[in-house]
């Protein structure tokens, strides 16, 4: 086995090896969602629900996946993985302002996280991909992230023996293509949850679980409309909104989120409404990172959002809420890479 996130109440072990026993999985998923129905009368008014296990993973793409996200030969340089701007040390995201990429390019806008990122409405804060797996081929391909291409990509994969057996395990064909590769990536990100938060602890019923300041930054965020765009699981990713609402918001970046997909002058500044699940852990904040901390970032959002000022004494209770929503974060023995071999195409990083 290769690691284990512990969910309690009830605990459960994610593993994904080809050894996993998945009656386990069905039958602990099965004592989740039993759980989660019974404590369903504390939450069943809070417009914020509890994280519950993934559901529905193939286990062999999964692991397969988990090998190519952290994989750097999927970069032209054979530097850079999925893993350098969605660290999983780190919240799932590089907390950098703006990413870094091929050759030391800045990139042009902040790195969202990766966890729970299979909640999302759609993925890139301009929601130009659909789904994980359309994401997943992005950055190889972007001169500005991994510098490669589809085809390079690919041919580096084929010469490694050892992943064109685990290809052939986990999807049964060859030979392998970038459609697989991207499949299994976003197989691996649909198990990179976040349940068991002290936020989903009081939701389950545990009223000892937040202090009093917690629940009274919790009362604020709902009285004062934050949960109109930051509510569901993921406390947020599921609409596109403005972004400055009340008063412009002035930055530096070039980025005008959903008109570049929808070409719609009404969609200009409109952004994916950003998770806040793990968000102390996910700074800098917003679309340029501008905001360096929760305080920075609850200050703005109130001011531009909702035409309000918080009290220091109000901010720090929503702040305190918000930390309470960091939960379990994934938790698993890093993956041994299969070797290369004499014609695996040479990384260029210079």
């Amino acid at each position: 086995m290769d690691g284990c996130v512990k969910l309690t109440p009830p605990k459960i072990c994610r593993h994904f090896d080809m050894e996993y026993d998945m009656k386990k999985v069905l039958i602990a998923s099965l004592v989740v969602v039993g759980t989660l129905a019974v404590a369903s009368v504390g939450f069943a008014k809070e417009p914020i629900e509890p994280i519950g296990p993934p559901q529905g993973i193939n286990v062999a793409q999964a692991e397969l996946g988990k090998k190519l996200f952290f994989d750097p030969r999927l970069s032209k340089s054979g530097f850079i993985s999925c893993n350098s701007c969605h660290n999983l040390s780190m919240g799932g995201t590089d907390n950098l302002k703006t990413s870094i990429g091929h050759n030391w390019q800045q990139g042009p806008i902040n790195s969202p996280t990766v966890l729970n990122s299979s909640m999302n409405i759609a993925q890139f804060w301009d929601g130009r991909a659909p789904d994980l797996k359309a994401q997943a081929g992005g950055p190889i391909a972007n001169p500005g992230e991994m510098a490669s291409n589809h085809t390079l990509a690919i041919n580096v994969l084929k010469s490694i023996p050892g992943y064109t057996s685990e290809f052939k395990a986990a999807f049964g064909k060859g030979p392998i293509d970038i459609d697989q590769v991207t499949e299994a990536i976003a197989e691996f990100e649909k198990t990179l949850v976040t349940p068991n938060s002290r936020f989903d602890q009081w939701l389950g019923g545990d009223k000892d679980a937040l202090s009093s300041d917690e629940m009274a930054g919790y009362t604020l965020f709902k009285d004062s409309g934050c949960v109109a765009c930051h509510n569901g699981p993921a406390v947020g990713g599921s609409s596109f909104q403005k972004f400055g609402v009340v008063e412009p918001y002035v930055t530096k970046s070039t980025a005008e989120g959903l008109i570049g997909v929808t070409g719609k002058e009404e969609d200009r500044f409109k952004f994916k409404v950003p998770t806040l699940r793990n968000v102390e852990l996910t700074y800098p904040y917003f679309h340029d990172g501008e905001a360096a901390t929760l305080t920075v970032a609850v200050n703005t959002m109130g001011r531009l959002q909702l035409g309000k000022k918080f009290s220091s004494a109000e901010n720090a209770q929503i702040v305190a809420f918000l930390k309470t929503l960091t939960g379990d974060q994934p938790s698993f023995a890093l993956p041994i890479l299969p070797p290369s071999n004499d014609g695996t195409p040479k990384p260029e990083p210079f």
